[in-house]
Order: structure tokens, then sequence, then C-alpha cells
């Protein structure tokens, strides 16, 4: 199928590198649903894509809420027919108080966006995919390398991080009889909103220090290239990161 055929919906799509992603797929042909908590983010970045009318199509979404899941993936069908590409973007990350001071509140809005909203899509995504013509689609999943590496007091950001691997791997394993292709993304730090504000990257010896970042539009191009396989093909698992980032190693 053509890039200017395809349907692809992402959440957290009102900054970072959901934003970017938007962007990168409109520029190819794409025709986008943007969803994320912010109508009006979501309204600039289509603003900022240029977009022909009728390919972008902005949906105020809590991932956390089942109820305004089931309304994204409706309103996808109602506008564009079908469901070709479901990037699982949005995220929560953790608070930096230590494990043992975390409330119960804390912890659970961190599961309820990074695993369950990325379960209630995927499965919205399925009925939609496994039921269109022609079948199948594919499912990208935002994990980290924070799965792999954890940073100091992030227990609920790296739990859910590998709860989204198993999940990737479960979604994958029952999506092939349908040709739902689902794989995952790791991406290292990226230059957003949302990290230049956390004023550095905590160490384990207590220190925060500026890391060597990526561009949010490098993870956009990612996603682009994964997608432009057959679905016959998968980049099951793709770790993207700046080179000099200290992940490899003792740094």
């Amino acid at each position: 199928m053509e890039a200017t055929d395809k349907v692809a919906v992402i959440t957290g799509a009102s900054s970072g590198i959901g934003r970017q992603s938007a962007l990168v797929l409109l520029e190819a042909g794409y025709s986008v649903v943007l969803a994320g908590r912010r109508a009006e983010l979501l309204d600039s970045a289509i603003e900022e894509a240029g977009a022909p009318a009728g390919k972008a199509l902005a949906v105020p979404t809590d991932v956390s809420d089942i109820d305004s899941i089931k309304n994204l993936f409706a309103k996808t069908v109602e506008t564009f027919g079908r469901l070709d590409l479901l990037f699982n973007n949005a995220g929560q990350f953790s608070p930096r108080d230590p494990l043992e001071d975390l409330t119960v509140e804390q912890w659970t809005t961190v599961v309820n966006v990074n695993l369950n909203g990325v379960f209630y899509c995927t499965q919205e995504a399925f009925k939609i995919m496994k039921s269109q013509t022609p079948m199948g689609g594919r499912i990208i999943n935002n994990g980290s390398i924070s799965a792999h590496a954890p940073r100091p007091n992030s227990a609920p950001y790296t739990a859910t991080k590998h709860a989204v691997t198993g999940l990737t791997k479960a979604s994958a394993l029952d999506g092939r009889k349908y040709d739902i292709a689902v794989c995952q993304i790791d991406i290292g730090n990226a230059a957003t909103e949302r990290t230049a504000a956390r004023g550095g990257n905590e160490q384990p010896n207590g220190q925060f220090i500026e890391e060597p970042k990526m561009t949010a539009r490098q993870s956009g191009e990612a996603i682009l290239y994964m997608d432009s396989l057959p679905l016959w093909a998968n980049v099951q698992f793709m770790t993207i990161m700046a080179t000099k980032m200290p992940f490899i190693g003792r740094g």
C-alpha cells in the first residue's frame, strides 16, 4: 500500500516525539489522526504541517480513559474508513520521588497512561485491522531504553516500559493471523519540551548532567521507516539514540 493511501493514529501527538512523527507522516502523504489531551496543540501541529484539507484530524483524547479511546478509533474509521498504522506514543514520566515515598495515585497514574492506554489502543486497533479490506496493519509501541537501564527513582516508568515490551511480544504473536505487525521503538534522549524541563538527567551517583540528545524528528523518521516495510516484514525492536548517550557501557 502506498503511503498516500495509509491512515495513521498517533497518541501523544500534541508535542515532542508524537508531534514530530505526525509531521513526518503528513509530509510523506499519510492521513493522520492526532490524539492528545490538548486540543489547541493538536490543531497547531496540523497548521504547522500545512497538510492538504482532509488529510489530518485532531481528536482530543485521554488514553487512560477507555471511552475516550473508543471515541478516537470510531472517529478514525468514520473519517477515513480504515486504520493502517497505530503509534502508541503517549506516555507519562515518573515523579522523581524515592520509591518508598511514591503514593498509590502516582503509581496508578503512570500505569494507566503507559500500560493500560497502550493496551486499550491496541485492542481497538486489532478490531479494526482484522475486519478491514485489505486486512492488517502495523502497531508501533513507544518503549524506552529505561526498561533496559533504569534511572534512579523511576520505578513506575521503568516497570510500565518493561510491561510494554511484554505486550509488544504478545500482541505481535496474536496479530500474525490478521496480518497485524506489532513492533517497538526504544528511544533514548530526544530533545523535546519535556526533556528540557527536567534539567538534566539523574545519574546513579546522584548528580544531574546534560546528556547528548538527538532530535525528536529523527524518531519520527524512524517510525516512517518501520512502517515503510510490507506487512510480511517487521522491525520487531529498534533502539534509536544519540551516539554519545551514556547507555552502552558506564558512560
